[in-house]
């Protein structure tokens, strides 16, 4: 299994409704695609994030999948353009 976290710090965090809203959107839609959780950070911190994502998948294969799908790319689209800076991990467990 491999799973992929990002977290998302956003220019305005107004906008972090509509990115979970489109996130969770893609769940039942992309068949490689075995779990999918995103949220709002709740705890304030220097280093903290505003929204994370978390997804799982089968191979790193179908994270491939994933990545260029046409429901995927879109969201993809929408998140790029209200982003100011994220970091990822891609790791097999």
């Amino acid at each position: 299994m491999v799973k992929h976290i990002v977290m998302y710090k956003l220019r305005n965090k107004a906008d972090a409704d509509e990115m979970i809203k489109r996130f969770l959107s893609m769940r039942g839609k992309i068949e490689v695609l075995r779990s999918l959780y995103a949220g709002k950070n709740e705890v304030e911190s220097a280093r903290a994030y505003d929204v994370a994502l978390v997804c799982e998948f089968d191979s790193l294969k179908d994270l491939d999948v994933y990545a260029s799908h046409p429901v995927h790319v879109p969201v993809k689209e929408y998140v790029h353009s209200v982003t100011e800076e994220a970091h990822s991990v891609d790791f097999v467990f």
